[in-house]
């Protein structure tokens, strides 16, 4: 298989590759990013594989991932239409203004015509919610209701600044509320989500993969290296240093995790290819899942990650990394309760952490 073999996007005309091109590394803000020129570089290795799926946020970097992307299109302005362009909003980029983020209809607005100067482009071919209100935020103050965000999209689409409608980082019963009441409400349907998954994160097989699957919502996995956990670099006997300026960002594997990591790593060299290559087929290869993100701080990266769609796991290979990665579905755990940018439910509209809900805080299962 290669990038240019394209799949639909849930229920929908929408045709993208089955690797879409993650831009949270482009930019050195965070200290650990790719150049833009680096990411220029990556966006060309992409292109030239076939690829069309461009995924970025305002939030990545504080909106110069999108900058950087939106540079890019503009010094070539024939690929545009060619790629199936997307961005997320709800982070707030202007601390203290209390409509600078969200999912409320001026925040949604303005979020977008941010995006678009950045980006360049008059048009999104997909805008991603990338979280929710929960009712538990701001002193039990009642959320933004998900009716408001999603006509304020629908509105979008009928004004042309959008073409589909996506969700990010939502549980299952959310996913479930969003295409109900776009069908009831004769609205835009919500056609694919994001949502972090890997052999360290099954716990979306519980409840979100399938509602997304009975609701023909498209699947589309971030983290499924986990934070790099999963590249190869690490085992039991190589852990990652907890003095890390990264491991004080993405956090660290649990104990727990380290036994997986350990079997993925031996099934990949038995096999004569990488961790990373390996732990990124096994994602791609799982029920429901439609096109997987990736992400890459080198070209070498981005290549290592290309070469899982033309490795087809065995069954004795996919049996041992499902058994040594099975987990009982008890909480949507995070391994990184100390890296907020990145856990389940972590950030707020205003860029402070969330009070974690009990439920979604795995730090007593340790």
């Amino acid at each position: 298989m290669s990038l240019d073999s394209y799949v639909s996007l849930g229920r929908s005309g929408l045709r993208v590759s089955s690797l879409a091109l993650g831009t949270m590394t482009f930019g050195e803000d965070w200290g650990w990013g790719a150049s833009p020129e680096v990411s220029a570089d990556i966006m060309s290795a992409y292109l030239d594989h076939g690829g069309n799926f461009i995924d970025t946020s305002n939030g990545y970097t504080s909106g110069h991932a999108e900058k950087i992307v939106g540079d890019y299109l503009a010094a070539r302005p024939e690929l545009r239409d060619r790629l199936v362009l997307g961005s997320k909003f709800f982070i707030n980029l202007h601390p203290g203004d209390p409509n600078g983020g969200g999912a409320g209809r001026k925040g949604i607005i303005a979020q977008l015509d941010a995006s678009l100067r950045r980006l360049r482009t008059d048009y999104l071919d997909i805008y991603w919610l990338n979280n929710y209100d929960p009712y538990w935020l701001d002193n039990y103050q009642p959320a933004i209701p998900l009716e408001e965000t999603l006509r304020t999209l629908d509105d979008l689409v009928a004004a042309g600044k959008i073409r589909y409608i996506g969700i990010s980082n939502l549980p299952g019963w959310k996913v479930a509320e969003a295409s109900l009441l776009a069908e009831m409400k004769n609205w835009e349907p919500v056609i694919a989500m994001q949502m972090e998954y890997s052999l360290l994160e099954r716990t979306g097989e519980a409840e979100i993969i399938p509602a997304a699957r009975a609701f023909g919502v498209g699947v589309v996995p971030w983290g499924a290296l986990k934070n790099g956990f999963l590249s190869g670099k690490y085992s039991s006997s190589r852990p990652i240093p907890a003095d890390g300026g990264r491991a004080g960002m993405l956090g660290l594997p649990q104990p727990r995790h380290y036994p997986i990591i350990d079997t993925l790593n031996e099934v990949a060299d038995a096999a004569g290819v990488s961790s990373a290559t390996m732990a990124m087929a096994w994602v791609q290869q799982r029920p429901g899942v439609t096109a997987t993100l990736i992400g890459a701080r080198t070209v070498e990266q981005l290549e290592t990650n290309i070469r899982a769609l033309d490795l087809v796991l065995t069954d004795d290979q996919r049996k041992a990394l499902d058994d040594v990665s099975a987990t009982p579905f008890a909480v949507p755990a995070s391994a990184n309760a100390n890296a907020p940018m990145l856990q389940f439910g972590g950030m707020s509209v205003d860029g402070t952490r969330w009070p974690m809900h009990p439920a979604h805080d795995d730090s007593a299962h340790r």
